[in-house]
């Protein structure tokens, strides 16, 4: 069975996130939510408080197949001040492992030099903050282990597209689309 990390910081955009852990739970995919503040509770850009399930001190990167950054800001400026997790990106992604970021968040991409020579897609506006990319305006772009989405609007074909590739299978996405009245 696949695991996940999604990270949030104070300040996320709570639909990129919470979406992801929706669509991945209703696909059977082990999800956790990281807060990478030293408290449980994360408050979203929009005032909506939500219990994370781990702390950032308290994970095990090694047992992880996926690693995820929801937006929203100040959340991505968070995420993108937090050395600790840069690191920890930066090792997943050299080791080969799905780092995916939406909205924002593949501005912390960028800044850890983890889109050099990728294609990505961001919010527009972010584009000069995806280093070395080649920019695209899909909702969704897959480069490799790398997966970037635009924001809130594309959150659920990012989802599925997570789930499709942690399933290897291309339908699994599309049936969790058709199974929850999207399209």
């Amino acid at each position: 069975m696949s695991k996940v990390y999604i990270f949030f910081a104070d300040g996320l955009e709570e639909i990129e996130g919470l979406t992801v852990v929706d669509m991945m739970r209703r696909a059977g995919i082990d999800i956790d939510i990281v807060s990478i503040n030293d408290k449980i509770k994360v408050t979203g850009s929009h005032n909506i408080s939500i219990d994370a399930d781990i702390l950032l001190k308290d994970i095990q990167p090694s047992q992880v197949d996926m690693f995820v950054l929801p937006g929203g800001l100040p959340g991505t400026t968070h995420l993108a001040e937090n050395e600790v997790l840069g690191k920890i990106l930066k090792e997943a992604a050299a080791a080969g492992k799905y780092v995916a970021a939406i909205c924002a968040a593949p501005s912390v991409l960028g800044k850890y030099g983890i889109l050099a020579g990728k294609h990505a897609t961001c919010y527009p506006g972010f584009e000069d903050k995806l280093t070395e990319a080649y920019c695209s305006t899909d909702n969704v772009v897959v480069d490799g282990n790398v997966i970037t989405s635009r924001g809130m609007g594309t959150a659920i074909e990012f989802s599925a597209c997570l789930v499709s590739l942690l399933k290897k299978d291309n339908q699994a996405g599309e049936d969790l689309m058709k199974s929850i009245m999207f399209k």
